[in-house]
């Protein structure tokens, strides 16, 4: 009786629900475009009304892959909508397949590897009992991370199902020397509240600043024929900069969404904070203010990184960087500015390390030559990131090939030129042997 009651309220409700949320993605029709359409009955062009997307449709879309654009083919009715759904599928389907593959890399490391030929964190992530059907399947899909992440260690999320999350970080602490008779209990309000501020304030940027400065702005005729190079330099940077809120905003709102489920808390700083930054995945002021390339890329979307690290860059022995820089790109997708940002990345962290290592050291006598030294690099690295990632956001081959056109082609050249004349051999020629408890030891012993 009651189940059917809730039935018929649920179904008298369901077109005022569905109402609301087209009038969120989709809040009216007032965009018209002239579209082709290749249907084998209709071969004409014609009129028709495309709805304009609502703020949150877009900045999901923008997350996702980029702006809607119609250079890339045909634009119809039946197309928004495919691109629609692809936008919402890709984000939970490249969380899983980092999930996968980082747990089947932490079973192998604890049942098919010995204990000695693992590193000291390969070790300690390592999973030692086969994990039930039932804990694979919360690990993949728990609501808190299937959507936008971030990826997270099975050990971890076991610790915090299980309640022991919190209470193993606290014991890393002496808190009878802090004068505490028994353990704290941390509290996830201060941060969560701190992120979802910083989440208020991309969203108003990604309404304001992003809008201004669109990356199409990068394929005008203006930038790509009128503009000198100065001004391209500093309108890439305007453009580039106006495209990070949409990740600001995705990363930390995810941030926060777990920490107030009580997951993510790390442990206890150097000033006795309590610190939720476990699963955080990007750190802006970082980002903002690093002077090498290596430092940005460790501060942009931090759980992919060391996803990478973990099942890439640790384990191969040969091109470490250029096969990390390469599995980046399969694992974001299909479209060629992802393999454009990311072999541009390879040349420029082969470069930027290679001039690191020939003259940091000459900038290290004094205060002063060390801030002239920061405030070059900070500029320098800057700008090498709009340049390398620009196709990232354009995706296409056409526009990135326009844009790094009318730049002259300028920072693969220098980058070029660095590997080949300056004297150091790059890294990726001689085989790594990764820091085993076995080369630990030895250490310690000699």
């Amino acid at each position: 009786m009651l189940a059917g009651q809730l039935c018929d309220w649920l179904a008298l409700l369901r077109p005022l629900t569905d109402d609301c949320i087209i009038s969120l993605f989709h809040p009216s029709f007032t965009r018209t475009e002239t579209l082709t359409t290749l249907g084998p009955k209709i071969k004409d062009k014609r009129e028709v009304a495309l709805p304009r997307p609502g703020w949150m449709q877009t900045l999901i879309s923008d997350w996702s892959d980029g702006p809607m654009d119609s250079s890339a083919g045909p634009v119809t009715e039946e197309s928004v909508q495919i691109q629609g759904q692809s936008t919402l599928l890709k984000g939970p389907l490249m969380i899983v397949t980092q999930k996968i593959t980082v747990l089947a890399f932490q079973i192998h490391d604890g049942l098919g590897r010995r204990a000695e030929d693992l590193s000291a964190e390969q070790h300690r992530l390592a999973v030692k009992v086969k994990p039930s059907f039932l804990e694979y399947l919360s690990y993949l899909l728990n609501f808190m991370s299937v959507i936008a992440g971030p990826c997270n260690n099975f050990k971890d999320y076991v610790a915090f199902i299980e309640g022991r999350h919190i209470h193993m970080k606290l014991l890393e602490v002496n808190w009878k020397q802090k004068g505490f008779h028994s353990l704290p209990e941390p509290s996830p309000t201060r941060a969560v509240i701190q992120k979802l501020c910083m989440t208020l304030v991309s969203l108003l940027l990604f309404l304001t600043l992003t809008k201004t400065f669109p990356i199409t702005c990068l394929a005008d005729d203006w930038f790509v024929h009128k503009a000198n190079f100065p001004t391209r330099l500093c309108y890439l940077y305007i453009v580039m900069q106006a495209s990070k809120p949409k990740y600001y905003f995705a990363w930390t709102l995810a941030d926060a969404v777990n920490n107030a489920a009580g997951f993510g808390f790390s442990g206890v700083d150097k000033n006795g904070n309590f610190c939720w930054d476990l699963l955080s995945n990007l750190n802006i002021w970082k980002i903002e203010t690093a002077t090498s390339f290596k430092m940005y890329l460790e501060n942009w979307n931090i759980q992919t990184v060391t996803w990478l690290k973990r099942v890439c860059y640790e384990r191969v022995p040969w091109y470490p960087t250029m096969l990390t820089f390469i599995l980046s790109a399969l694992w974001h997708g299909v479209y060629p500015g992802y393999y454009f940002t990311f072999l541009t990345g390879t040349l420029v962290t082969i470069a930027a390390r290679t001039m690191r290592k020939n003259y940091r050291h000459y900038f290290l006598s004094s205060k002063a030559l060390k801030l002239v030294y920061d405030v070059i690099t900070w500029a320098v690295t800057q700008l090498a990131v709009c340049y390398t990632v620009a196709p990232f956001v354009m995706l296409a081959v056409e526009p990135t090939i326009s844009l790094y056109k009318s730049m002259y082609f300028y920072l693969h050249i220098i980058s070029l030129l660095i590997i080949l004349f300056l004297p150091i051999k790059p890294q990726a020629h001689i085989q790594r042997q990764p820091q085993t408890l076995n080369s630990v030891n030895k250490k310690k012993t000699d």
